[in-house]
């Protein structure tokens, strides 16, 4: 456990979207030929392309993925109230496979608040949580709010960008230099046959680490 960037007040928590507020400010900037980044790079025709089936791929998984019961237990025996700040940006197919699991998760407890950030809105943050020295998204932040005479969150720990196998694999094709549209036509692949199978059991073992942590 640590202290939080120093990025995340209240401030910051009370300004992120919830999952149906993301999904809405997503679904109409795609409406006027628009990602929810600023970055002409990020609004290019190819990635509005990725960018409607993202907001289908959401949309899909929302309606079907069936939490594990292993982790409906986890959930149920969290002690204390959490808030899960996640970085994201429509455009990003990882985090189209795994908000709407990310939402489901949170539903299933009272415990644990689900925001969202936008990464490219959010710089210094996205800073903070560099994965292998770059800004992949999406990227959980898991915090505790504490008493006002001490800093106001603490960090239990953090997930991201995407479950560790599929990790290694996107790791492997940097390396071979693999173009763009092939590397994320096989991450879908990957992530269809897995049906959220890896993404629910490490967030089952995080969530388990996590509670562990004394406040």
């Amino acid at each position: 456990m640590q202290i939080a960037s120093p990025l995340i007040t209240s401030e910051l928590i009370a300004s992120a979207l919830t999952y149906e507020q993301y999904v809405q400010l997503s679904t109409d900037l795609f409406a006027q030929g628009l990602t929810t980044s600023d970055d002409p790079h990020y609004n290019t025709p190819e990635i509005l392309g990725y960018t409607k089936l993202n907001l289908h791929r959401m949309s899909r998984l929302n309606r079907l993925t069936v939490v594990s019961d292993d982790l409906k237990n986890a959930l149920a025996q969290l002690s204390e109230p959490w808030i899960w700040l996640v970085l994201t940006e429509s455009w990003c197919g990882d985090a189209a496979q795994l908000i709407p699991v990310l939402h489901r998760i949170a539903g299933e407890t009272d415990r644990i608040r689900l925001r969202f950030l936008l990464r490219d809105k959010n710089p210094g943050l996205m800073n903070d949580y560099l994965t292998n020295g770059g800004r992949s998204i999406p990227k959980l932040i898991c915090l505790r709010e504490i008493p006002i005479t001490r800093p106001a969150y603490e960090e239990i720990g953090t997930w991201g960008p995407r479950p560790a196998g599929l990790q290694a694999r996107m790791q492997t094709w940097k390396t071979e230099q693999l173009p763009l549209s092939e590397a994320v036509e096989r991450a879908q692949r990957w992530y269809n046959e897995d049906h959220t199978q890896s993404t629910q059991a490490e967030l089952l073992a995080a969530i388990t680490s996590w509670s562990k942590i004394s406040v």
